[in-house]
């Protein structure tokens, strides 16, 4: 697998597959078929994409590729391979005079246009220097990070309408807690202080609104964007346990008491410690949302792989519709993945035609 990434990046491109969502009446894609993916015969085309029309997919696979440089740095071929493919992406990234975003160009990911269009890549391409900062020590990949951090915080607020939600279309609140870790815990010094001082006071500003949000399910799960109607809160709750879990224990680690923020919020690690495990903690379905873990979770995961059971037979595409309706549970357990979850009111249905609940968002293992 290696290899081909370090082939690919040579030739500066790398491939995108996105199945076609167009809505054209009659149209045979991923949105109108309920199939097993071995059973797919209609086109699924592979585009080329390269630094310049792909930036925030470059930025992405260069974090992707750092971080797993040092999970497997105990391997030093296969790290060595990893952070050689990661730097070679980068520069290429970077130096290209043209950017864009992998949906900004119908070669490269123009189809995926519809439902999951990119807002930008300045975040991605920070994250990326980031993280590879944090696996090579190689201070010009941290310059990146702190020379655009700014103007990466202010392009995405103003493209998501809010910088304040992690996910895989906003990497600043992660980049946010990364840069005050890369502060606390490895003190870089001149002349990057006064980035990573301003970043750590921004992930500062950010805990202070998870502890201080005042839009909730009654369960207590938060509601970042309680305007947008707030279907299933639970994938942004998740990711925002998660980053106030880690920057607690960045925090611990400083022995600090706590911190302060702008206007009159402060907090304190066991106020972190208490809102990340609040989002886990008080549920009122009894429900387990990660497939396959607990007593208790959904058994009618909107996946077509998981609901269509291997009996050697293929089935069309309207063929295996059938299992769509289905209120059977799906034969195959998806295990790892978190449902969409309970809606603002903290209401789950467990059924599979109807994702707004059951579409799996997050992986917490291979699936």
């Amino acid at each position: 697998m290696i290899e081909s990434i370090g082939a690919l990046i040579k030739i500066l491109s790398y491939e995108c597959k996105v199945g076609s969502t167009s809505n054209e009446t009659g149209a045979t894609n991923d949105i109108s078929c309920w199939q097993r993916p071995e059973d797919m015969s209609y086109p699924r085309p592979v585009s080329t994409c390269t630094p310049s029309s792909a930036s925030d997919l470059a930025g992405e696979t260069v974090a992707a590729l750092s971080a797993a440089s040092l999970v497997f740095k105990e391997n030093n071929t296969l790290s060595r391979k990893l952070i050689q493919s990661a730097q070679t992406l980068f520069e290429a990234a970077v130096a290209s005079p043209k950017r864009g975003t992998y949906t900004s160009s119908g070669g490269c990911g123009g189809q995926a246009r519809e439902h999951y269009n990119s807002t930008g890549y300045r975040d991605e391409l920070v994250w990326g220097g980031a993280w590879l900062f944090l696996a090579t020590g190689n201070v010009s990949f941290l310059r990146y990070a702190t020379e655009n951090f700014d103007f990466a915080t202010t392009t995405t607020t103003a493209t998501e309408g809010g910088g304040e939600i992690f996910n895989w279309d906003n990497k600043v609140p992660a980049i946010m807690v990364l840069l005050a870790r890369l502060r606390y815990l490895r003190d870089p010094g001149y002349p990057y202080e006064d980035a990573l001082i301003k970043s750590s006071a921004a992930a500062d500003d950010l805990m202070c609104s998870y502890i201080s949000h005042r839009s909730t399910t009654p369960g207590g799960l938060i509601i970042q964007r309680p305007e947008s109607g707030a279907l299933a809160p639970l994938q942004s709750a998740v990711t925002a346990a998660f980053l106030s879990k880690l920057y607690g224990d960045y925090l611990a680690v400083l022995r600090t008491g706590g911190r302060s923020c702008k206007g009159r919020w402060s907090f304190t690690i066991e106020a972190l410690r208490s809102f990340s495990t609040s989002q886990a903690r008080n549920n009122p379905m009894k429900m387990s949302y990660l497939v396959g873990f607990g007593d208790h979770y959904p058994s009618q995961v909107h996946h077509r792989a998981a609901s269509i059971p291997w009996d050697h037979q293929r089935y069309s595409c309207e063929e295996g519709k059938r299992w769509l309706s289905s209120q059977e549970s799906n034969p195959n357990i998806l295990i790892g993945a978190m449902v969409a979850g309970p809606d603002r009111y903290d209401n789950f249905t467990d059924k599979r035609d109807e994702p707004w609940f059951t579409e799996p968002t997050l992986s917490a293992m291979p699936v």
